[in-house]
């Protein structure tokens, strides 16, 4: 899709059947009075968020370009999938492609909304001023993720907006640099923080629309992504921070028994909407993301479709402390004992090229008893869409503390930095550092956010750490794949790869989409 098309409201709200989230909008409205009564304004407000459920966004295939970094390895043979991996790809991947136009589709149907909503009278003040801080959190939420991917320093991504007159009769202009579209984002999030409630308000119909910590929070990560070029940015981060915090009741969950299980407890379905949630897939056993799966052994040891990808590396498990419990709440290692299905397992794998698989998004797997996939209710009886009944976190509260205490180092005030690093080093049980460091901040950050769909990858380029990407990664090569006791040794499991700064510091537009601009678009400098 091109950027520059407005794609039709009404055309998505008629076309998509599936069922899998209460924000999804069912029946077709008329384009009339889409806006002029509340029902309707409802679904035409949740038809923004309908991508989000796609393969082709955070089900599965942007992750394929955060796969890039040192975390983790593709798992299972998929050509294109290691060509992105491998900085060979060309853009025209459908595993790159698609996530675009679907981004792209969400942006115009954000601008078609705001369009409709700012003319909306007949709506109540609330209602008119909640639906468009929804239109423009989704407007900057699929921009920021254009931008990021795609966008450079010295060249930006197309964008355009409905408050120009010359949007929908023009090509959307490509941006001279990224500043320029993360600061046409930051300006979206700001007016949706100003007209969007926070999270506690909504009935839990409406969990899982945007809320003011969801703008804040993308706001906070706008600006620390903006400031690898320029680094005033760090300032504006540590007061947004604390506002997520004390005006939007946002926290670290610390209420359980143990350190261990403050963590774990992070991932489980009970705690899909707790404090430290800032924003996620909504998702069920009916619909959502299907990482989950994508994640899980391949061909679940018999029991479910579990499709085998993205294995973390010996390097990412070697990174944690000792004593750190999140380390085992990550990354299931062969002997680890979890339950499945209502019946404890020892873990092994005859998939895993690496000898570890993600943890993090196993519980939805326990439920259910004598290891009958059918008796679980908390995953998809679709194994081809293994969704689950655990929402897919995109952003949390931890990262936003730790973006809090990366901007205080960048400012040199490491000292301070301490209180919102230490934060989440004691909820799992670690002793605090009294004057952190960048590589301190560097490593908690990895351990925090390990195997999550915040971009290691992202970190590294703009942290200049090129040699981590660069880098051979290891396993560990069982000498019996079915037997959870038996002997291993460390061995490369992927080759060096060569990371060149002057070019892939983004990726590859879709040639096909620079030829229908018929030269208004430029490919990204050195693809």
């Amino acid at each position: 899709m091109k950027p520059s098309y407005i794609f039709p409201l009404l055309l998505l709200l008629a076309s998509c059947t599936k069922t899998w989230v209460d924000t999804k909008p069912y029946g077709s409205p008329s384009t009339a009075n889409l806006w002029t009564d509340s029902t309707d304004a409802l679904k035409g407000t949740a038809a923004l968020y309908i991508a989000m459920k796609n393969e082709s966004t955070w089900g599965r295939d942007l992750f394929w370009m955060q796969n890039a970094g040192d975390d983790l390895i593709v798992g299972r043979p998929k050509p294109a999938a290691e060509n992105i991996k491998n900085f060979v790809c060309t853009g025209h991947e459908g595993y790159i492609s698609q996530g675009w136009s679907d981004l792209y589709s969400m942006l115009n149907i954000a601008n078609e909304a705001i369009a409709g909503l700012k003319n909306a009278t007949a709506l109540s003040a609330s209602l008119r001023n909640r639906s468009l801080g929804e239109a423009y959190f989704m407007r900057g939420f699929a921009h920021f993720w254009i931008a990021y991917l795609w966008g450079e320093k010295t060249q930006g991504v197309p964008y355009d907006s409905v408050e120009n007159p010359l949007y929908g009769k023009r090509i959307a202009p490509q941006q001279p640099s990224v500043t320029v579209n993360y600061s046409i984002i930051a300006a979206d999030l700001q007016r949706a923080a100003d007209l969007l409630p926070l999270f506690e308000t909504y009935a839990p119909a409406d969990q899982g629309r945007a809320h003011r910590a969801a703008a804040l929070g993308y706001l906070v990560k706008t600006y620390a992504y903006w400031a690898q070029y320029d680094a005033s940015k760090w300032s504006l981060i540590p007061d947004l921070v604390d506002r997520i915090h004390n005006e939007c009741n946002r926290a670290l969950i610390t209420n359980q028994p143990t350190p261990a299980q403050n963590y774990r407890s992070v991932f489980t379905i009970a705690n899909n909407w707790s404090s430290e949630y800032i924003w996620s897939v909504t998702s069920s056993n009916l619909g959502g993301s299907e990482f989950m799966g994508v994640v899980l052994e391949n061909t679940g040891w018999g029991l479910y479709n579990g499709w085998g990808y993205f294995q973390p590396t010996e390097e990412l498990y070697d990174e944690y402390e000792a004593n750190d419990p999140r380390r085992a709440a990550t990354i299931l290692n062969f002997g680890d004992t979890f339950t499945y299905f209502g019946q404890s397992r020892q873990y092994y794998s005859t998939n895993s090229l690496s000898g570890f698989q993600l943890a993090k998004y196993m519980e939805p797997y326990s439920y259910g008893s004598n290891g009958d996939a059918s008796t679980d209710g908390m995953v998809n009886p679709n194994g081809d869409y293994p969704t689950t009944a655990l929402n897919l976190p995109l952003m949390r509260y931890a990262e936003l503390l730790l973006f809090k205490a990366e901007a205080l180092i960048q400012l040199g005030r490491n000292a301070d930095a301490a209180a919102p690093l230490n934060e989440v080093r004691a909820r799992v049980g670690l002793a605090p550092k009294s004057n952190p460091t960048l590589a301190d901040l560097k490593h908690e950050r990895r351990c925090e956010l390990a195997g999550e769909w915040t971009d290691r990858f992202m970190d590294l380029k703009r942290w200049g750490n090129y040699t981590n990407i660069d880098m051979p990664l290891h396993g560990r090569i069982h000498s019996n794949k079915t037997d959870p006791a038996s002997s291993y040794t460390i061995q490369q499991v992927w080759p060096a790869r060569n990371f060149d700064p002057n070019r892939d510091m983004a990726w590859p537009f879709d040639p096909d989409e620079i030829s229908r601009s018929n030269g208004a678009y430029k490919q990204t400098p050195g693809w």
